[in-house]
C-alpha cells in the first residue's frame, strides 16, 4: 500500500508539473502574434482573428499559480491543500469550457466568412495594388492562381499564374474553341485560348489550375484550430490532475486502516485496529 501511495504522489506530481506547462504554453500562444504570417492578410481586415487569444491571456497565468500550488501540495503531502487545488481547478476548467465553447462556433464560420471574402474581392485585377503584389508572391510560391480559381483575374491573368508543366501538352493543328479549357498530361495546370484571355507570354496560355483559396483558409484556420488544441490538452490534463489529487487528498477515506494482531489464550488469533500515533 505504501509503493502504491508513493507512486500515486509521484504521478500527481509529474501531471500538476504538465499543468504547469500547459498554462505557460497558453501565455506564449495568448501574448505571441502569430496572425502576420497570413499571406495576404489585408484582405481579411474585416475577420476577426483573435478568438481565444483572451482565454489563453487570462487563464494561462491562473494555470500557472494553481498548478505551483498543486505542486507544494503533492510534495509536501499536505491533504487539505491538495482538496483547495483540487476545488480551485475544478472551478478553472469549468469556466474555462464555458467561455471557450464559443471556439468550436467561429471555426464553423470561418469557411462561409472567407468565402464572402473572396466573393467580394474579385475581380482580383480591381483590389489594391498591394494585395495584389501579395496574391502574385503567393501564386508563385505555391502554384495556384486566384482565389476560387484563374477566372477570378478575368482577362488580366499575370505572370504569376503561368504554368510550366514537366510534360508539354500534345500539339494540335485543330484551334480549340473560345470556352473550351484543356488540361495537361499532370493535370496540374489548364491550357486557356487566346482569344478568351490575353496573351501575355505565349499564344496558349497554361496557368495553374489549383486556386489559392484552400491555402489562405488553412492559415486563417490554423491559430483557432491551435487554440482549440491547447485549451483540449488543457482540459485532459486538468481532470488527471483532479482524479489524482483528489485520491491523495482523501486517502483517508479509501485506505485501509493497518491491523494488529495478537494471540490469545487457546491459540485463537485476534485482528483489532491498529491504534493511530497522536
Amino acid at each position: 500500500m505504501a509503493r502504491c501511495r508513493s507512486y500515486l504522489r509521484g504521478l500527481s506530481i509529474c501531471v500538476t508539473v504538465l499543468l504547469m506547462v500547459s498554462g505557460v504554453v497558453m501565455i506564449g500562444v495568448g501574448f505571441a502574434s502569430i496572425d502576420g504570417n497570413t499571406p495576404v492578410a489585408e484582405l481579411f481586415d474585416q475577420l476577426s482573428s483573435s478568438d481565444g487569444l483572451l482565454v489563453l491571456q487570462v487563464f494561462g497565468p491562473v494555470t500557472v499559480v494553481l498548478s505551483v500550488l498543486g505542486i507544494c501540495a503533492a510534495t509536501l503531502d499536505l491533504k487539505p491543500l491538495l482538496l483547495v487545488f483540487s476545488a480551485l481547478i475544478f472551478v478553472e476548467f469549468v469556466a474555462m469550457m464555458v467561455v471557450a465553447s464559443p471556439l468550436v462556433q467561429v471555426q464553423t464560420q470561418m469557411d462561409s466568412a472567407v468565402e464572402e471574402v473572396f466573393f467580394n474581392a474579385t475581380p482580383l485585377h480591381r483590389v489594391d495594388l498591394y494585395i495584389q503584389g501579395e496574391l502574385n508572391k503567393l501564386q508563385a510560391s505555391d502554384s495556384c492562381c486566384g482565389l476560387r480559381s484563374y477566372e477570378d483575374w478575368e482577362s488580366q491573368i499575370p505572370l504569376s499564374c503561368v504554368c510550366k508543366p514537366t510534360v508539354p501538352p500534345p500539339a494540335s493543328d485543330t484551334q480549340p474553341s473560345s470556352q473550351q479549357v484543356n488540361s495537361d498530361a499532370e493535370g496540374s495546370c489548364v491550357k486557356v485560348d487566346r482569344d478568351q484571355h490575353t496573351a501575355q507570354v505565349t499564344e496558349k496560355l497554361l496557368v495553374h489550375s489549383q486556386p489559392c483559396g484552400p491555402i489562405l483558409k488553412s492559415y486563417m484556420n490554423f491559430p483557432i484550430r491551435l487554440r482549440i488544441g491547447i485549451i483540449s490538452a488543457f482540459s485532459t490534463i486538468t481532470m488527471a490532475a483532479i482524479a489524482l489529487c483528489l485520491a491523495l487528498g482523501l486517502e483517508e477515506y479509501w485506505k485501509k486502516p493497518p491491523v494488529e494482531t495478537t494471540v490469545v489464550d487457546f491459540d485463537r488469533v485476534k485482528y483489532q485496529p491498529k491504534p493511530s500515533p497522536t
